[in-house]
C-alpha cells in the first residue's frame, strides 16, 4: 500500500550523531572517536532501561548523564567547559550531505513528513532551525509527551494519533537497526537507512526497505506511490 505519510527519527538519521567527535578531540586529543562512539551507546541503554523500569527522564538530561559516565569509563576528566561545549553540539549537529536534498524531493510527493524522536522538543527545534530544516516537517514529535522512549509502543503510537493515519499507511524512517525493528512491531511500514552496512538484527522483524543513504527512501517511495 503506497504510503501517505513518512516519519523520520532525527539522531543518528537526519543528524550525525557521530560527528561531534571533532568537538570531543579538541578536549580529549586522541579519545574523540572513543568518546562519541560510547557516549551514544550509553545515551541509548539509558533510554532503554529508564522506559523499561519507568523512570523517566528528559533526553537532554539522559544525554548529559550519558557523557559523564562515558568520559569516566574513558578515564577523561570532564570540566565544566568540556561539558558544556559537548552537550551544546545537539543544538546544531549537522545533518547528513543528502538530507535537505532529500527532504526537497519529499515535498513534492503527496505526503505529510514528521519527526518523531526521543529528543525533548527543544532540542529537535534548536537543531533542525541550526540546519534550515523546520519548514520542511509538518511535525515534530517528542517522546517527551508520553515521559516514554522508543521503542515503548506508547511512543509510536504518536505517528497515528497525530498523523490522523493508520500504522501501515506510515512509512516509519530510520538509521537505528532497533529502532526500525520496534517501529516494525507496532505496524508501521519501515525503511532502515543501513549507512554502516550492518546486519539485520535478529528481532524475527525485517523492514520493507533499506538502504545506505535518504536518498534511498525517495527511491523506495516513488517506487510505491
Amino acid at each position: 500500500m503506497p504510503a501517505r505519510a513518512v516519519i523520520f527519527d532525527a539522531y543518528g538519521t537526519l543528524f550525525d550523531v557521530y560527528a561531534l567527535a571533532s568537538t570531543a578531540e579538541r578536549f580529549y586529543p586522541g579519545a574523540g572517536t572513543a568518546l562519541a562512539q560510547l557516549w551514544r551507546t550509553k545515551q541509548i541503554e539509558y533510554t532503554q532501561l529508564r522506559t523499561m523500569c519507568c523512570m523517566y527522564k528528559p533526553f537532554w538530561e539522559v544525554t548529559q548523564d550519558a557523557l559523564v559516565f562515558s568520559c569516566r569509563k574513558l578515564g577523561l576528566a570532564l570540566n565544566i567547559e568540556a561539558q558544556n561545549a559537548l552537550m551544546g553540539e545537539y543544538a546544531r549537529l549537522p545533518v547528513f550531505p543528502e538530507c535537505e536534498q532529500v527532504l526537497q524531493q519529499l515535498r513534492t510527493m503527496p505526503l505529510t513528513l514528521a519527526i518523531l524522536s526521543n529528543g525533548t522538543t527543544p532540542m529537535l527545534q534548536s537543531a533542525l532551525e541550526a540546519a534550515g530544516l523546520r519548514s520542511y516537517f509538518h511535525h515534530v514529535l517528542s517522546a517527551d509527551s508520553v515521559q516514554k522512549y522508543k521503542t515503548a509502543p506508547e511512543v509510536y503510537q504518536m505517528g497515528p494519533d497525530v498523523l490522523g493515519l493508520a500504522a501501515r499507511d506510515i512509512l516509519f524512517v530510520s538509521a537505528n537497526g532497533w529502532d526500525a525493528c520496534g517501529a516494525g512491531w507496532f505496524g508501521y511500514t519501515t525503511f532502515w537507512v543501513n549507512r554502516q552496512q550492518a546486519p539485520a538484527e535478529e528481532l524475527g522483524v525485517l523492514p520493507q526497505g533499506t538502504g545506505n543513504s535518504l536518498q534511498d527512501v525517495v527511491n523506495f517511495l516513488s517506487s510505491n506511490l
